[in-house]
């Protein structure tokens, strides 16, 4: 395929729409990005819980440990004791909780804020490049091979209306008749909108 054309002109803006599009894209990367850690300071909150609730159940932990050392009422007041701790896990359980929907909030926004603007990339930009690209390669390798009837023959079935009036003489007899020189300037308009060097 042929990405860019010969043209100086076209090539300019060619480059200049390729460059636009890396740095929509970068652009949205960077601003999905910064969204994505602005979400994730969401996550404090739920970050404290996990701590408290850790916290929580080491202290119930170890005074359910020295209870059991009391004569008598130790047992029950250890068994009490755990109950706390079995409370403190479930608060450690709520902040993971919490702080596992943040981090999957944050990473689907994230990809969200990059998907949508890179599928517009590539539903209007794409497209156009490799209709260029293929056009411009099956042009080369016409005129490569010498084929430039066919050129002339669709530069004839495409150019408008004022422009085959403004060609000189009838186009289309020139091109039935195989007058080189006809041939050969359609061809050449035919290349030179493809992107080709004549």
């Amino acid at each position: 395929m042929k990405w860019y054309a010969d043209r100086p002109a076209r090539l300019v803006w060619q480059v200049l729409a390729d460059l636009l599009a890396l740095a929509w894209t970068l652009t949205w990367v960077k601003v999905a990005t910064a969204a994505g850690d602005a979400v994730r300071t969401l996550r404090a909150p739920g970050d404290g819980l996990s701590d408290a609730g850790h916290n929580l159940s080491d202290t119930f932990g170890e005074a359910a440990a020295k209870a059991r050392e009391v004569p008598l009422v130790g047992g029950r007041l250890a068994d009490a004791l755990e109950r706390g701790r079995s409370a403190g896990g479930t608060l450690t359980d709520a902040g993971q909780a919490q702080v596992q929907a943040v981090e999957s909030t944050a990473l689907w926004f994230t990809v969200a804020l990059i998907a949508i603007p890179l599928a517009f990339v590539l539903i209007t930009w794409l497209p156009l490049r490799l209709r260029f690209a293929r056009r411009a390669a099956v042009a080369r390798r016409l005129r490569d091979q010498g084929r430039l009837d066919l050129l002339a023959l669709h530069a004839l079935t495409t150019l408008s209306l004022r422009d085959l009036a403004a060609f000189p003489g009838d186009p289309a007899e020139g091109w039935r008749r195989q007058d080189p020189e006809v041939v050969e300037a359609l061809a050449a308009r035919r290349l030179r909108a493809s992107g080709v060097r004549p």
